[in-house]
């Protein structure tokens, strides 16, 4: 049991009540890990030892919010708590436990304690640990405010770093950078740099939360944090990798070279990663990414990985692709990224899961990102405010690629128990997914929605009815006849939206729909919305050649309430009657005056400016000059018809899951994602060098060579037992290992075989490969694959062979073009790759007379280090001296290997034994 779980347990003991409320906003992070909270399960915030820590001072009864006369920072009750100062300078540690304890909770309530600080501060040297962890989450709260107090104590925070428990040397560094005086800055920079190379990963971890504090209190020393965090990033404990990444966003977001040798093993590291420092490395991963790669998404470029998707091609999509279009190879590492990303799409982080989708959005080839789909609509079972953001992120992604969404259209359906905005979001969706085979679905349930009580999305879905009929034309008159429907409904809001869809859908089709042109004017005696009356009117005035009977009457209509109207409504009233008076002047000419007149004096100057510029257009006088000449062309020119778009349409600019896609405004600290580069930079920036060790009088001859990884020894003759023996000892007697270690024959354990290209995608060729183990006959450095090819088609397979390579340096020994495969044959082939000395893949194509497959060797470590003989053991039979006395003496003989003993005790103590 640790000591923040004995801290806990003592607390239920003494306290009845543990159901309390936690953290009301009096504790801050930094308090938060000081409870010693190190699970990976924790959120990135230390959420959990925020409750450890505010359970660890709850209250024996309860408090009301007043004014105290103690120390003025208390409840009514105050007279109970005013006993804390002399029990913080008690002699006995139970007082000072319980009263600390009180302490914590009143912060956690939100109460000023601060008054207390100079009682508590004294106790920060006390030998109690528990004692000692909440003085040190009192002080990171207060020792902002109390620095000149808590700089008193700085050499007691100073000594504390030197502390046995971590969690005190972690609470010490934690206040240490929270007193935000310059006068300390060096002594909290080599606190940094020793905690930076602490044994314990959790006090690495806060070494990394001080770079942040420390780079904001003096920029300056930005350098020598750099340095810090280029230490850190290559720390290996899946505790320290989130942290680290959040302290190089805020220090020095652009120094990517950073990354390069910890890309690979940040990616290997990311499952294992707490959730929130999980997000953080992939947004990180996702802008490196972006620089690093060449983009999956060349239209030229033929994606010819180990993928189905070829093969189920048409033969007429094949045809279009040009011979010269070289295949997408992707990168090695741009794969580790996606590879190890996706099985955090299970994550039941919310976070998390948005994360990876972003990172498949941008980064993923266009064919994969669809196993993002299933991950997101899971995330609409959530909170509100989860769905929110996913859904936003749905409406962007859907805008570009339907087909990701539509199976799963019935999750987008609005429920009655959804809010407005969640309604909206999701009526977003269904009209982004609206196709010809499911708009009558669509329709039917757009029905639905009209008659829903909630206003705001009764007018939202006629929006979205005006947008499926002007995107898919095989419904634009069903929909424009519902929406004609709609004007006798009595809600008005329905009416004036379905009046405004109706005028932008009209002008896309004016000649044919002057009926529902009549028909919106007969109604326009019971329309009071304004938005609709002005696109009535407006209406009239555009198309007035074809209502030229009513249009007049109209405009006689408008001139009785024109001084009631609102001011769009008299805007329009002001056109119909320039429009009128050009096509109509002799009904017209009158009224039209009248307006002007009325328009002249009207209270606002932008009614009172257009009727000025009409008048003078419009009426000839001397002052227009030839200004009047142009009027029809003016007023009366044809006019684009208007474009229904989404919402969401422009907001793919921004990186989804973001502040500002959420927004759609570029927020403070946004940073943009990168164009994909033309060429890709070196890939070898991210290869780890592997270090030869230095090879001592005991692995002078060892079973593996030290450079076995590096450069593989020539091949000799080892001579082989003629019969092999019933104990290991025996069978070793006819090896010997000279100072030139001798290879063995083969593997005796089974071989594994895993597939290189599968009939479906080879169009009846399949490759099975396995690693035999056996040095490469062709160059030392080269490790041995051996290739089945089998003929699965009904024709004969001509001129097998290799293709190109990838990456362009990659050496292979190939085999021999075999010329002629008949169906159901097989055949077996060897071939040598090197590996460089690395796990990377190794790509290239497998052709035939007439087609090119994509395909890559991936080798286990195992596979890279070549095998050795076993040395001989005739050293044991000399020593007539007892296992146990001889054991030492043993390991130091030059011969010896000391796997052979764990051999004889485990497997054959008897043999053992006898041997010695």
């Amino acid at each position: 049991m640790t000591l923040s779980e004995s801290s806990d347990d003592s607390v239920k003991k003494s306290n009845p009540r543990e159901d309390w409320p936690a953290r009301r906003g009096g504790l801050r992070q930094a308090e938060v890990d000081t409870c010693g909270v190190m699970s990976s399960g924790v959120g990135y915030n230390d959420q959990t030892g925020a409750e450890t820590a505010v359970e660890a001072g709850q209250e024996t009864t309860p408090t009301t919010s007043s004014s105290g006369a103690a120390f003025g920072l208390f409840s009514s009750d105050f007279k109970k708590n005013e006993d804390l100062k002399e029990m913080l300078e008690s002699n006995k540690e139970s007082l000072k436990l319980e009263a600390m304890k009180r302490v914590v909770g009143l912060i956690s309530k939100g109460k000023n304690a601060s008054e207390l600080f100079p009682a508590v501060v004294k106790n920060v040297a006390s030998k109690n640990i528990e004692l000692k962890k909440l003085v040190y989450v009192y002080l990171v709260r207060y020792a902002e405010e109390q620095q000149d107090l808590a700089l008193l104590s700085i050499s007691t925070f100073q000594r504390a770093l030197k502390d046995p428990n971590q969690f005190i040397r972690a609470s010490a560094l934690r206040v240490l950078s929270s007193i935000r005086v310059p006068i300390i800055v060096p002594i909290m920079m080599l606190a940094i740099k020793e905690a930076a190379t602490d044994l314990s990963p959790y006090v690495r971890k806060t070494s990394a939360h001080a770079i942040q504090k420390l780079y904001s209190l003096d920029p300056d020393q930005k350098e020598q944090l750099i340095e810090v965090i280029e230490k850190l990033l290559k720390d290996k404990s899946t505790l320290v990798a989130g942290s680290v990444v959040v302290a190089f966003e805020e220090v020095c977001p652009d120094r990517i070279d950073l990354i390069h040798k910890n890309y690979r093993k940040l990616c290997n590291l990311l499952v294992d990663v707490e959730e929130w420092g999980q997000v953080v490395i992939i947004s990180m991963l996702t802008r490196y990414a972006r620089t690093q790669f060449t983009s999956p998404w060349k239209e030229d470029a033929v994606f010819d990985e180990n993928n189905e998707k070829t093969f189920y091609d048409s033969d007429s999509e094949e045809k279009k692709v040009p011979t010269e279009a070289k295949p997408y190879m992707m990168d090695p590492d741009h794969r580790l990224l996606l590879r190890n990303t996706k099985p955090l799409l299970q994550s039941r982080n919310t976070a998390v899961v948005m994360s990876v989708a972003q990172l498949y959005w941008h980064l993923a080839p266009k064919h994969e990102v669809s196993v993002v789909t299933k991950s997101l609509v899971r995330l609409l079972r959530s909170h509100r405010e989860v769905q929110y953001i996913v859904l936003q992120n749905i409406a962007t992604m859907s805008i570009q690629r339907k087909g990701m969404f539509e199976p799963y259209m019935k999750s987008f359906y609005v429920r009655s128990t959804d809010p407005t905005h969640i309604k909206t979001l999701k009526l977003e969706i269904l009209t982004n997914l609206a196709n010809e085979a499911n708009i009558s679905t669509i329709l039917r349930e757009f029905q639905t929605y009209v008659k829903s009580q909630d206003k705001t999305f009764a007018a939202a879905t006629i929006q979205a009815i005006g947008r499926c009929a002007t995107n898919i034309s095989e419904v634009t008159d069903t929909c424009l006849n519902g929406l004609v429907l709609l004007l006798s409904n009595r809600d008005e809001t329905v009416v004036a939206e379905s009046v405004v869809v109706i005028k932008k859908l009209l002008q896309t089709q004016p000649t044919q729909h002057s009926e529902i042109i009549k028909h919106m004017a007969k109604l326009f005696d019971n329309i009071t919305v304004p938005m609709a009356r002005a696109s009535i009117l407006w209406l009239m005035g555009e198309y007035c050649d074809r209502v030229p009977k009513i249009a007049p009457d109209v405009l006689r209509k408008m001139a009785k309430t024109f001084t009631t109207e609102e001011d769009i409504v008299k805007l329009q009233t002001v056109n119909l009657a320039a429009k009128l008076y050009l096509t109509n002047s002799k009904q017209t000419k009158l009224l039209t005056q009248y307006i002007l007149n009325l328009g002249k004096y009207d209270q606002n100057y932008d009614i009172r400016d257009r009727t000025r510029f009409i008048r003078q257009l419009i009426v000839p006088s001397e002052k227009s000059g030839a200004l009047n000449k142009y009027a029809r062309r003016i007023l009366l020119a044809p006019k684009p018809a208007p474009v229904l778009e989404s919402a969401f349409k422009d907001r793919d600019r921004f990186q989804l899951g973001t502040l500002s896609h959420s927004l759609n405004v570029k927020a403070s600290g946004y940073q943009e994602l990168s164009d994909w580069p033309a060429v890709a930079p070196d890939p070898s920036v991210r290869n780890v060098e592997v270090i030869e060790p230095v090879r001592s009088r005991l692995s002078e001859t060892p079973m593996f060579s030290a450079s076995c990884c590096l450069v593989s020894p020539a091949v000799t003759n080892a001579p082989k037992p003629s019969v092999i023996s019933s104990s290991l000892l025996s069978d070793l007697e006819g090896l010997s290992l000279s100072n030139v270690s001798s290879v063995t024959s083969p593997s005796f354990g089974p071989v594994k075989t895993y597939e290189l290209l599968h009939h479906m995608t080879g169009k009846g060729l399949a490759a099975k490969y396995h690693f035999p183990r056996q040095p490469c006959l062709y160059q030392p450095s080269m490790v041995s694959v051996q290739v089945i090819l089998t003929n699965n088609s009904d024709h004969v397979l001509e001129e097998i062979h290799i293709g190109e390579r990838s990456p362009a340096g990659l050496n292979v020994h190939c085999f021999n073009t075999i010329e002629r495969l008949e169906p159901g044959a097989s055949v077996t082939v060897s071939m040598g790759v090197d590996f460089s000395d690395s796990t990377q893949a190794a790509n290239f194509q497998l052709c035939t007379k007439e087609d090119q497959f994509g395909v890559s060797i991936q080798p286990a470590v195992g596979e890279l280090l070549m095998p050795f003989t076993m040395t001989e053991f005739n050293d044991l039979k000399t020593h007539p001296r007892t296992f146990s006395d001889n054991r030492g003496h043993l390991f130091k003989k030059k011969n010896c290997i000391p796997g052979y003993f764990f051999y004889q005790i485990f497997v054959n103590p008897e043999q053992m034994k006898k041997d010695v």
